[in-house]
């Protein structure tokens, strides 16, 4: 019988950012060739991970390196040890570049991932010009990860983003053979803590991804050109960075770009108070020419203040964040804040240990238009996770409030279902969807409440290395979206995704 390395659960403000693969609902719309290559492809993977399971010493078996969210974070410096290397292609997992230093080495990597989506109303059906819609989308990602010795390391990630058969391909969709991350870091432990630093193209995120996030539920993720350098000890992380988001291209092989018209840069300081609780603070300036605002437009010039704790303690667990901006957009002054919230209970006892959880969101919009204020918040880099992957709701003029039941029948197997609750937080603003994007028609019109929606939710991990998952949105709109021709919503995503 398999075998599963059981991941160590923590409060780490990466966790939210793991990937999470399904099965389908209506793939009556994929050609049986693509399912039967789907499926042919799983089993294998879910036989791969069996063989490799029966590993005669137990203790060695679990100390193999884990797969994580961050490729470039992993360390297959174990596998020096010839008894570690019990699975296939272990050989390709740790390539020694100097016999002498074990910590000198090359290591390959790839994820696949494969996403079904049907969606009867996207943008609450107000464009025309994206109708219903169903179609495939496809991942493919390749690293190589060169450890010089303890001290350097080149990391390079190339991919293959694809969409298939849907109607509107836009930046977030597709992305043909292009290289995803390429930088240099180096790492140097020291008595009194670790120094680290990373130049090139890279990813980062923060704590539970809601403002600065991976943006690893559309097809194509965000990555940064940025020069990064922090210092960790025990119990504090401080690091500061300077960043240009990378602009995509999907016109030929190797055109994606840095933006030009925009810059990421902050300083941040996070600190462990226990085991179980942690807090976070940092200062950013976020950077854009030719912004565009309902009130205001410009050159964008945004002060962002940011502080956030997350911890568990005897069952319950939370996560609570507050952003206020400031600054300037054109003429206009900007004055913006957010505040987020996930907090639960977990019924440890009880059998599936069920989690009763409440989220509560509320971001700033722009109660007058002509005051010369603008106080429309700017989600930066949002993660499509957050609130659902129907790209519903953006994190802008709203206020949110999610109750949910999350329960673990079996050891590999979470279920999760909640009910949305939206209003606006000004009237005077419109109704936002994913990331940024004002409803034509909504704003100074109709009443705050925006609408409902009912997610329900299953994650599987069938081994360590692969995983699925199925999500079902239905959004019912209010009176604000209906009288600017919106409708209700139907939304249904599954996921298959491996990782070696």
């Amino acid at each position: 019988m398999c075998r599963r390395l059981k991941s160590e659960q923590t409060i780490d403000r990466r966790s939210f950012a793991t990937s999470r693969l399904s099965t389908t609902l209506g793939l009556r719309s994929v050609s049986r060739a693509q399912l039967l290559l789907l499926s042919l492809a799983a089993l294998s993977f879910a036989q791969w991970d069996c063989r490799s399971a029966l590993a005669d010493d137990t203790r060695l078996t679990q100390e193999r390196p884990s797969i994580k969210a961050d490729r470039s974070r992993e360390d297959w410096s174990m596998l020096a040890n010839p008894k570690l290397r019990t699975q296939p292609l272990d050989s390709l997992k740790y390539i020694p570049l100097f016999p002498s230093n074990p910590n000198s080495y090359v290591s390959l990597g790839l994820n696949l991932r494969e996403i079904f989506e049907v969606s009867d109303a996207p943008a609450f059906g107000t464009v025309g010009a994206n109708p219903r819609d169903s179609y495939w989308l496809q991942r493919a990602q390749f690293h190589i990860d060169a450890h010089l010795n303890e001290n350097w390391q080149v990391f390079t990630q190339f991919e293959d983003v694809r969409a298939f058969d849907k109607t509107v391909v836009g930046p977030n969709d597709a992305n043909r053979f292009d290289l995803r991350q390429a930088f240099v870091g180096y790492t140097q432990e020291t008595d009194a803590g670790t120094f680290t630093a990373r130049v090139g193209r890279q990813d980062f995120a923060f704590d539970l991804e809601r403002f600065v996030s991976t943006r690893d539920g559309p097809n194509v993720r965000q990555s940064f050109d940025a020069v990064w350098a922090g210092w960790e000890t025990d119990a504090w992380r401080l690091y500061g960075l300077v960043s240009r988001p990378v602009q995509y291209r999907d016109d030929r092989p190797f055109d994606d770009r840095s933006n030009g018209d925009a810059m990421f840069s902050g300083a941040r300081v996070e600190w462990q108070l226990s085991p179980t609780i942690e807090a976070s603070a940092y200062y950013a300036l976020y950077q854009r020419k030719d912004a565009i605002f309902l009130t205001a437009s410009g050159e964008e010039d945004r002060h962002i203040l940011n502080i956030r704790t997350a911890g568990k303690h005897a069952g319950f667990d939370w996560d609570a964040e507050a952003m206020g901006q400031v600054g300037k957009v054109g003429s206009a002054d900007i004055l913006a804040w957010a505040v987020g919230a996930r907090t639960g209970y977990t019924f440890e006892e009880l059998t599936w240990s069920p989690r009763i959880g409440l989220q509560f969101d509320v971001a700033s919009g722009d109660r007058d238009a002509s005051d010369g204020t603008l106080s429309t918040f700017n989600p930066l880099f949002p993660n499509g996770f957050y609130f659902s992957l129907g790209g519903h709701t953006g994190y802008a003029n709203l206020v949110h409030i999610k109750p949910s039941v999350t329960i673990q029948p079996t050891e590999n197997l979470t279920l999760m279902a909640g009910v949305g609750l939206l209003w606006r937080q000004t009237t005077q603003d419109a109704v936002y969807t994913l990331p940024s994007i004002p409803v034509a028609g909504t704003a100074g019109h109709g009443p705050a409440w925006t609408g409902a929606y009912l997610q329900a939710k299953a994650d599987y991990r069938f081994n360590p290395n692969l995983t699925g998952s199925l999500e079902a949105v239905h959004y019912q709109v209010g009176s604000a979206l209906r009288d600017a021709g919106g409708r209700d919503s139907n939304y249904v995503r599954a996921e298959l995704k491996y990782s070696w």
